[in-house]
């Protein structure tokens, strides 16, 4: 389909959804669905509106050039105004492209958000616990919500793993990119030799799911309760209630043991788990979808290194789009727009390409 049928495609829609609203005889959850999709539709219809402008005056600019040989004031202007339009225009029509891309349905969920210590020892807990501080700081930057939900520590300050959940505008639209392995480069406090010590941690960014995206029958579930353990497995309460989930046709496990009340934890186990189902669902349309998937930002391929941390020189690399930034310290205090930014962009210029 040509972009000029897209545009036209999006038009009708708005026009059709705009009337059944004003009708006022759709059902309540029809209704709702409906004003949703004509609210997502509204910003779309202005940009083609915005361009569909710039060309008519792009038009009327070159036909008053055309009229005004004899006048040379007149021609200057008309030539100053075809000029401005004719740089206008490529810029309103990308802004219309990327509009128009297929939306993610996940992006405007809440999120996920585990981290795991990889190969590194201690190193790899203390950098993992690191990396969780630097997205819970990313999150209050956003004015997001930030929960830990489990969180299995080392004893040292660090994680072996935590799992947190985000929620606010756009979570997965902008945290989904961080999925991968990420690799520190630094010299540990018990190293005398001042040796550069390598260690890794993993982070998966999962879509938060509602009832309606997965359905979780009751008989395909064991659910244990035990007593929730501190660092070092110290008991930190009296009572059973964390709780473990196994999802018995998947063999997915998750547990809960932050919260105080068994029932707390076992309704934010039950959040992880549909997460969990859920990604795996999406991972599974994808590689049916496109082979072509890997070569690109959003792969979601977890064994992927994506980004190496190196204290010695203050620098972050993302590997991906190949994005060097000299402000380490910055970035682990939760300035990560800039490399959100840059992966988004590329992930848009990517499928864009693959459009054309």
């Amino acid at each position: 389909m040509s972009l000029e049928e897209n545009l036209k495609r999006v038009q009708d829609r708005h026009e059709e959804l705009g009337a059944l609203l004003s009708a006022g005889n759709v059902v309540p959850d029809a209704f709702r669905k409906m004003s949703k999709e004509y609210s997502d539709l509204n910003p779309i219809v202005q940009a083609i509106e915005a361009l569909e402008t710039a060309r008519a005056s792009l038009k009327e600019a070159q036909a008053l050039l055309a009229e005004s040989a004899n006048d040379a004031e007149m021609r200057e202007l008309a030539q100053a105004e075809v000029q401005d339009l004719k740089e206008q225009l490529p810029e309103l029509e990308h802004q219309v492209q990327v509009m128009l891309l297929p939306k993610d349905e996940a992006d405007d969920k809440n999120a996920i958000l585990e981290v795991r210590a990889g190969t590194g020892g201690d190193e790899a807990g203390l950098f993992a616990a690191d990396l969780m501080r630097m997205y819970q700081r990313f999150a209050e930057r956003q004015g997001w919500k930030f929960e830990l939900m489990d969180v299995n520590e080392t004893g040292i300050g660090g994680y072996k793993e935590a799992t947190a959940e985000i929620s606010g505008r756009a979570v997965f639209a902008k945290l989904k990119f961080e999925s991968g392995v990420h690799r520190v480069q630094r010299v540990p406090e018990t190293e005398s030799g001042g040796r550069i010590h390598t260690s890794a941690a993993t982070v998966a960014v999962l879509p938060e799911a509602e009832d309606v995206d997965i359905q979780v029958r009751t008989e395909d579930l064991r659910i244990d309760t035990y007593r929730a353990q501190g660092a070092g497995g110290q008991h930190v309460n009296t009572t059973d209630s964390a709780v473990r989930i196994v999802h018995e046709p998947s063999g997915i496990v998750v547990q809960c043991q932050d919260g105080r009340s068994q029932h707390k934890n076992k309704e934010k186990a039950m959040t992880m788990l549909r997460a969990k189902l859920y990604d795996h669902q999406r991972q599974e349309l994808d590689r049916e979808r496109s082979a072509s998937r890997k070569g690109q930002v959003g792969s979601g391929d977890r064994s992927e290194r994506i980004r190496t941390y190196n204290f010695p020189q203050g620098r972050v690399t993302d590997h991906r789009i190949n994005l060097t930034l000299h402000k380490l310290d910055r970035v682990l205090e939760g300035e990560l727009e800039e490399l959100i930014d840059a992966l988004s962009f590329e992930d848009q210029a990517q499928r864009l390409a693959d459009l054309s």
